[in-house]
């Protein structure tokens, strides 16, 4: 059974770092392209980070997070990461790490068909 379990979430001040974990059982990050997205009430998932899959280390980020967030990924733990620097209050949401087959970077939600439960990162003003 493939599963992704996230860590990390919480309540943290604007200015401050959180750094979110994502781990995969029952299949191997190092060959899947992986996304994370987060979730505002009423609203559409939107991705922060994409990262290629296999070999390929290239990375995406949207305006609204580059320069702030970043992906990485380790493949020894089978985990990947989400580093959320200089976080604002407008990045309170419901983040999501996702994984899909293959190793073209994507940026859509439906491209991914692997997600974690999800976990809560609040910025306080």
């Amino acid at each position: 059974q493939l599963q992704l379990k996230e860590s990390g979430g919480g309540l943290v001040q604007s200015g401050g770092s959180l750094r979110l974990s994502c781990t995969a059982s029952g299949f191997s990050l190092a060959s899947y392209a992986l996304g994370w997205f987060r979730q505002f009430p009423g609203k559409e998932r939107e991705g922060v980070a994409s990262m290629a899959g296999g070999d390929d280390d290239t990375t995406y980020y949207p305006g609204a997070v580059e320069g702030r967030f970043t992906i990485t990924r380790d493949n020894a733990k089978n985990t990947m990461y989400l580093q959320m620097d200089n976080l604002k209050p407008e990045d309170t949401a419901v983040y999501y790490c996702a994984a899909t087959t293959g190793i073209t970077i994507a940026t859509m939600p439906a491209a991914f068909d692997n997600w974690g439960q999800g976990t809560q990162v609040t910025v306080a003003s």
